[in-house]
């Protein structure tokens, strides 16, 4: 469920017309509801009522601060695979305690910012990055809180590209890998054993994956158990899909459902990692039509958004619903909706039936809150577009669009160019 619904034929966002958002910050931009962040956050907690939790909110699917201080105020934790969504995450006010480090390159300088701001939990992804996290803590003076994140060698059966828990994919280590590494880090010095840690992918659309994967990661917990290990918390990861076009994940209420059966019997503390499941319905893309362009071969809508704003189509030919902001009375259209960058590849729809615009129209291009405007780039120089937040009748630019001074920034001509 979200806040962006139609009222006498124009497209709202909580209770502002989307017109009005463009008439003040002009298009392509990012529209947020707060309404619809709030209200999956608490449907997602809510449905592991009972269960002792900890809901980290995986920030590389939404990075603009005011997101991640919506669910901090939530009492949210966060899920980071960087330095800098450290930095945004400690910017935003989440406490160290609740953020976990996920991510299979950590680099020495990010390892030791996450030590020095003594964040809850590393998890570990390869036998190396464990040996390195005991050195830097040991020069830091610190203990490094670890978990393995094993990999469950279970099909998520999502794109390839965001599939993590296969045995050929670069994340986590294998069962029998994970019981020598914890047996290391039982004898290193400065690392700490707090938990287990286990993700298989993105936008999962069927519970089976999860329960296959936490029924290995169970067995795994027994079988340390019996060899004198002791874990405070087990770390489902995320990856719960959403409603793109036809799919039809698991509700929280599903999900929770088999994780917690699977987890019966256990006493660890959950910590959960999802990400597009709370951001991803919860924003648009709004783009205006630039052009009606009609070939031999198809017809073209012409916008001014492009794969540098949302690239999720071109990068893993993603079906995302395209709307007209303003309904009107006309046959629909088939077309290809594409951008200005010159590339085949920059479309944001492929032989698309939807409703016929005309030039000058506003279109808004729906599920676009995760993986958005986070993997925005500045390709053919396009500053990035802005991003809006909406709360009940107002509405608050959360980041300005770019500025074309601001695609120069920090560059500089060297004296022997004159």
């Amino acid at each position: 469920m979200h806040h962006f619904e139609y009222r006498d034929k124009r497209l709202y966002c909580e209770d502002v017309p989307v017109t009005s958002v463009v008439e003040a910050v002009g298009t392509p931009c990012y529209l947020y509801s707060a309404a619809t962040l709030t209200r999956h956050f608490q449907a997602f907690s809510e449905a592991f009522e009972g269960m002792e939790r900890l809901v980290c909110y995986s920030a590389k699917a939404n990075t603009n601060l005011a997101v991640l201080r919506l669910f901090c105020q939530m009492g949210g934790g966060l899920d980071i695979v960087s330095g800098g969504e450290l930095f945004r995450g400690l910017k935003a006010g989440f406490p160290p305690g609740r953020i976990v480090y996920s991510g299979v390159g950590k680099r020495a300088d990010e390892i030791d910012f996450a030590l020095e701001k003594g964040i809850l939990m590393f998890n570990v992804e390869s036998i190396e990055e464990l040996k390195l996290l005991n050195e830097r803590a040991k020069t830091l003076g610190k203990t490094a809180p670890v978990a393995l994140r094993v990999n469950p060698d279970v099909d998520p059966k999502t794109h390839p590209y965001i599939s993590t828990g296969l045995t050929k994919n670069k994340f986590g280590i294998d069962t029998e890998a994970a019981v020598e590494g914890y047996r290391l880090a039982r004898s290193l010095s400065n690392v700490q054993i707090q938990g287990i840690d286990c993700h298989i992918g993105s936008q999962i659309t069927e519970s089976t994956p999860f329960k296959d994967a936490l029924k290995n990661l169970v067995g795994l917990v027994d079988r340390l158990n019996q060899m004198g290990f002791s874990f405070q918390y087990i770390d489902v990861g995320g990856g719960l899909g959403i409603t793109y076009g036809d799919e039809s994940p698991p509700l929280p209420a599903e999900y929770a459902r088999a994780i917690v059966e699977a987890l019966k019997g256990t006493s660890l503390k959950l910590i959960l990692e999802p990400g597009r499941v709370l951001v991803g319905n919860a924003g648009i893309l709004v783009t205006r039509v630039l052009y009606r362009k009609r070939t031999k071969a198809k017809e073209f809508v012409v916008v001014d958004a492009a794969m540098n704003d949302l690239i999720r189509p071109a990068l893993y030919r993603a079906y995302h619903g395209i709307q007209p902001v303003v309904r009107a009375s006309r046959e629909t259209l088939r077309a290809d909706v594409v951008g200005p960058i010159c590339e085949s590849g920059d479309f944001l729809a492929e032989d698309r039936k939807m409703a016929d615009v005309q030039q000058g129209e506003l279109l808004a291009v729906m599920s676009a809150g995760a993986y958005g405007f986070v993997m925005a780039s500045n390709y053919c120089s396009r500053p990035r577009a802005a991003e809006v937040m909406v709360s009940g009748d107002r509405f608050h630019v959360v980041r300005p669009r770019e500025t074309y001074e601001a695609l120069i920034q920090g560059e500089s001509i060297p004296p022997f160019l004159g």
